[in-house]
């Protein structure tokens, strides 16, 4: 291949990629103005959408469906059902809390601390009732003596 030749190819390689290089940036500038649009589109609709959050009326706030945390479970239960005798282990079934050994005593130490803050009472072993106001009523000779406890 001659000089000659290897120049005619260079400058139809040239040519090639210089239209090549032409479309492209035609094509870039159709582009561009496609995203101007797009861009400006987006910025009234989200104008719009804070108009439209500004007129609505406040959503209502719902309190929380149900008690958080074990303790404030346990006291609803005891509060839904006064006259019912628990065992730790039915508070923790049916709320789905852990039966696992360690959880089950947790709840066992709080429900003792319910027993001598005398808002529960201990009507059997390991069983809890939450204590009525006829219970912290009673007449004093209805109290249960030392003779009898015996």
């Amino acid at each position: 291949m001659n000089v000659t030749e290897l120049l005619r190819l260079l400058q139809a390689e040239h040519d090639e990629t210089a239209a090549r290089a032409d479309s492209l940036r035609e094509q870039i500038g159709q582009l561009a103005s496609v995203l101007a649009e797009v861009e400006a589109r987006l910025a009234e609709i989200a104008t719009s959408d804070k108009v439209i959050d500004g007129l609505a009326p406040p959503e209502p706030t719902q309190a929380p469906a149900g008690p958080t945390t074990v303790g404030q479970r346990v006291v609803t239960a005891f509060d839904e059902h006064p006259g019912r005798i628990f065992r730790v282990r039915d508070l923790h079934e049916p709320p789905g809390l852990p039966v696992g050994e360690p959880s089950v005593d947790v709840t066992r130490f709080r429900l003792g601390r319910l027993v001598r803050q005398a808002l529960l009472d201990q009507p059997g072993h390991r069983r809890y009732r939450k204590r009525t106001s006829a219970a912290l009523r009673r007449p004093e000779s209805a109290q249960p003596t030392a003779a009898t406890l015996a």
